[in-house]
């Protein structure tokens, strides 16, 4: 079992999200930053769909009740084991009742720690994500433990450290498509759209970040229509809302743009007062 000493802002149990259901309602859901969840679990030789931790921000400690190896990918959040720093992108050898921390970020906003073998938190419609009125529990409390096999013995000889892709984080350049509705837009909007640089607001989290520039616009609301992880919606006053993991499943405003799911990726990296401009790529 691991167990959560210290919840932090936003502690959950992520894999790759929750597949076939969006026709019921039910999102997708999984790992904000598919990228480092997938790294975590490579290094570590699991299925890249394993469960991991997903921590916002930092401000958390976990207990490790049994022997494991883990490994931390994503943000840099200042993790230390035993109140010693450990390296990101590495496999690490953890021993009994060992305690891992996360106190403030160095770079990037989420971490992810990867245990061999994944966390065996109960799997619900397919995934092991934590999702509200889905699952159980929807974000780590205080006292919960979450379940992981004993590994006593691991081969560390044919893994290097991983560099650390500094882009990952910094690159404010945010690759997207043209969303149903991009074709509306008068060419004055669609210019502003690609050279207006644009801010993350204090409203964001895993379902979406609203943005502080507003594009001025008198579009009408859409029928209610698909939307998925990635969609940029402008809403009538302008506000512009990136839809992120945690996303509805259908919306009525025009869906202008579509982030690349590596571009996800990277906002999800990203947090209140970080500015980037939109990439139209084809």
């Amino acid at each position: 079992m691991l167990k959560v000493l210290q919840s932090g802002v936003y502690s959950t149990v992520q894999d790759l999200g929750r597949f076939g259901y969006m026709s019921t309602g039910v999102p997708v859901s999984g790992a904000m930053d598919q990228y480092a969840a997938k790294l975590a679990n490579l290094i570590l030789k699991n299925n890249e769909n394993d469960a991991v931790i997903e921590v916002a921000l930092g401000g958390t400690s976990f207990e490790f009740l049994k022997d494991t190896v883990i490994c931390i990918a994503g943000g840099d959040l200042n993790a230390a084991l035993n109140d010693h720093s450990v390296q990101l992108n590495h496999p690490i050898s953890v021993k009994k009742n060992s305690v891992l921390k996360f106190t403030n970020p160095i770079f990037g906003v989420r971490a992810y720690i990867g245990v061999k073998g994944g966390f065996l938190n109960k799997n619900v419609l397919g995934s092991r994500s934590f999702f509200k009125e889905i699952t159980k529990k929807y974000v780590l409390k205080k006292n919960d433990e979450i379940l992981y096999s004993e590994v006593k013995t691991f081969n560390f000889s044919q893994f290097a450290h991983i560099k650390i892709n500094k882009e990952h984080f910094s690159e404010t350049k945010i690759e997207v498509n043209e969303g149903p509705e991009y074709t509306n837009l008068t060419s004055d909007q669609k210019k502003a759209l690609q050279h207006t640089t644009f801010t993350i607001s204090k409203e964001n989290n895993r379902m979406g970040y609203r943005l502080d520039e507003v594009i001025v616009n008198d579009l009408e609301e859409i029928v209610t229509s698909a939307v998925m992880p990635g969609t940029v919606q402008l809403t009538p006053s302008g506000t512009m809302i990136v839809l992120m993991r945690d996303c509805q499943v259908t919306g009525g405003y025009p869906r202008v743009l579509q982030l690349t799911d590596n571009a996800i990726n990277k906002m999800a990296q990203k947090t209140t007062g970080d500015s980037f401009n939109f990439k139209l790529v084809p």
